[in-house]
């Protein structure tokens, strides 16, 4: 147990309901000027939310799959910048749940921290790409007297210099055979260099922006190991999809809630002189209605009723688990489409909420493992090769 406990979130309905609307204020402000979604964090911070998955021998609430699919897309449905930054958050407390890994002291210290304290596991390099589809990272830790020192260049990761901490993927630079793993640098440490890279189409509060390090010292428990798998390859971690792995596309479900209620608005408040009243009341847009809730009806579906199969001891559905996520992706991206679609040129402004949902749940398809790689070892299992 820690000397200072994770707050317990309420996640009734309601309660995330009203942090959906908190961080919905300030989503547009916050796409447009790519800051970090700094009030955004600090909502979520205060509801318990960013700590929601830390484990009961921690003191705290222990939230399993089911739970944190719902904070992530009530969250998403407000602003999903803020929910991409949790979500690797959420998932960093979950890993340490099932398998406890950081020093005591330092994680210790993580949940005694007064605000918002963001992880991130720190994988994709400029040259490496995402890690996910194989390779190792030039990224090194080599030792010293004391411990050791990070030294390269990360892609893509997401939380910028809101980090509280970096899960870094590295390569160890020992004598003889090197190893592969993680180290948890702390985010203020001296050598650590932000490059403002992100420039993105969709999610631009997450600041998922390139970080140099040089010469960053660590202590020696600061690296954990990853080991290797039964053929003795490495593999990442993140390319292997688990229960705990339905959070990201759990935040596009509340983007595709959020274009569904921006449809809605949009349809009562337009009246067409030629019509003289508004296209809500035309059947041709009550039938869009229903495509865009049918398509976020499967979405949720496919999205619980996967991890309720698992709760229940259901096996048979693991495998399956990449393609339903792809199936995910597909429902809420033509979910959105759907609404901008009917809507035309209105939908495409920047002035209309719809244009900026659109760009947000685009972003769905980079989470690996990605649809490409997911179909090919769909198709390769069923066919048993």
């Amino acid at each position: 147990m820690t000397s200072t406990a994770p707050s317990v979130p309420d996640l009734t309905d309601e309660a995330l309901a009203t942090v959906t609307a908190e961080l919905a204020e300030t989503a547009a402000e916050y796409d447009d000027s790519g800051a970090i979604p700094v009030r955004g964090l600090e909502v979520a911070h205060r509801a318990g939310l960013l700590t929601a998955t830390v484990g009961r021998q921690f003191g705290g609430a222990g939230a399993g799959p089911r739970e944190t699919a719902r904070i992530l897309t009530a969250l998403g449905e407000g602003d999903p910048s803020v929910a991409l930054i949790v979500a690797n958050t959420l998932m960093a407390h979950a890993a340490q749940a099932a398998n406890a890994h950081w020093p005591k002291a330092l994680y210790d210290e993580v949940l005694r921290r007064p605000g918002p304290a963001p992880i991130n596991a720190i994988r994709a390099e400029p040259e490496l790409g995402a890690p996910a589809r194989g390779g190792l990272p030039k990224t090194t830790v080599r030792r010293t007297g004391a411990g050791w020192v990070l030294n390269g260049h990360k892609s893509y990761a997401t939380g910028g210099t809101a980090l509280a901490y970096h899960l870094v993927w590295v390569v160890t630079d020992e004598p003889g055979a090197s190893r592969v793993g993680h180290v948890i640098v702390a985010g203020d440490l001296p050598g650590i260099t932000w490059i403002d890279t992100w420039d993105h189409l969709g999610l631009r509060a997450s600041n998922t922006h390139d970080v140099i390090y040089d010469g960053v010292e660590l202590p020696e428990d600061a690296f954990v190991e990853i080991p290797r798998g039964a053929d003795g390859v490495y593999r990442d971690p993140a390319a292997t999809t688990g229960p705990g792995s339905f959070g990201h596309p759990a935040l596009y479900i509340g983007v595709a809630r959020a274009a569904r209620q921006a449809f809605g608005a949009f349809t009562h408040s337009r009246v067409p002189a030629a019509l003289g009243r508004p296209i809500a009341t035309t059947e041709r847009i009550q039938s869009v209605a229903g495509e865009i809730d049918l398509q976020i009806a499967q979405a949720e579906t496919l999205l619980h009723g996967a991890l309720l199969r698992i709760e229940a001891g259901d096996e048979s559905v693991v495998p399956q688990l990449s393609v339903i996520k792809v199936a995910i992706a597909r429902a809420v991206v033509a979910a959105v489409q759907t609404a901008v679609a009917a809507l035309g040129n209105p939908a495409l402004s920047r002035r209309n909420s719809l244009e900026r949902h659109l760009r947000d749940v685009l972003c769905v398809r980079v989470h690996p493992p990605q649809e490409d790689t997911a179909l090919l070892a769909a198709g390769r299992r069923v066919l048993g090769l």
